[in-house]
């Protein structure tokens, strides 16, 4: 009997030849997954990752929990096949598709996605922005430019700044638990999802879940159940979450249920486009986009 191995996308696959010409094969238990899914740990994912998880759909996938760009870089690099990117990775990468009918998104107040300040906007000169999302980052240099009419010195963070020591005159765009956590250090808080919506009447869709491959439909049926089941037990979430995160179970059940929208409907749909939209003007009149 005789062997040899290939690579394919799901790993290395040793075949073992028989002389009687039967085929068998050996997969090493870590590289069995035929979909690859990267996903975010904040918040306003958790009952998404839940019902990934807990759902008792199999879907044979292997799920990494990234920062939000990170997602986006993976997908673009097809270092995964699915991934809840920032919405502007979809902007920027035609090639990509949505898959699902869930999203990260919101039809008013957000809470973590934050403008944060110790003198009003007016005021400030220079903004530090966060590192880890760039649809936040894109949204708030949309409302300064085309709504508020303010213009701002964007500053670039990394994981070594810290958003607490900033001068009078500065700003900062937080996302994700941080917000909870820092916002009573400021004075002034504006919510980003509220300023979109006093603007243009829309929602706001922060994230969504893009492939860079076609899924039968039968996949795709499973995804929406997994996502739906953990969307539909919030109760459930908060009990596994609860104690795990930034957020107080009650916190975190208010938040989840009042805050967050996960259904990728019509209206978002059209709010992501109107965005997209934007973005491009913008990126004709201005390079800050």
């Amino acid at each position: 009997m005789t062997s040899c191995k290939f690579t394919t996308l799901q790993g290395e696959i040793k075949l073992k030849f028989c002389n009687f010409g039967h085929l068998s094969h050996e997969v090493s238990q870590s590289l069995m997954f035929e979909v690859r899914i990267s996903a975010v740990r904040y918040s306003n994912t958790y009952p998404l990752i839940y019902g990934l998880h807990n759902a008792g759909i199999k879907l044979n996938a292997r799920i990494d929990i990234d920062h939000p760009a990170d997602c986006a870089r993976k997908i673009t690099k097809g270092e995964v096949d699915i991934g809840l990117v920032p919405v502007v990775a979809l902007h920027e990468n035609r090639s990509l598709s949505i898959i699902g009918d869930y999203c990260i998104g919101t039809r008013g107040p957000v809470r973590t996605v934050l403008m944060l300040s110790n003198k009003p906007l007016q005021e400030l000169g220079e903004i530090f922005l966060d590192y880890r999302s760039r649809t936040s980052v894109a949204l708030t240099k949309l409302m300064a430019k085309k709504f508020w009419k303010l213009n701002y010195k964007w500053i670039e963070t990394d994981p070594e700044f810290n958003f607490l020591e900033i001068a009078d005159n500065q700003g900062i765009v937080l996302i994700g638990d941080q917000c909870y956590e820092l916002e009573s250090n400021y004075r002034y808080k504006t919510d980003l999802a509220v300023e979109w919506n006093r603007y243009t009447g829309l929602p706001f869709v922060f994230a969504c879940w893009v492939s860079n491959r076609n899924f039968n439909n039968k996949f795709i049926t499973k995804f929406n159940k997994a996502l739906e089941y953990g969307v539909n037990n919030i109760d459930k979430v908060v009990e596994y979450y609860g104690s795990r995160g930034a957020m107080p179970p009650d916190v975190l059940e208010d938040y989840l249920t009042n805050n967050i929208d996960y259904i990728l409907d019509s209206e978002k749909r059209v709010a992501m486009n109107t965005f997209f939209k934007y973005l491009d003007d913008m990126k004709k009149q201005t390079d800050i986009i």
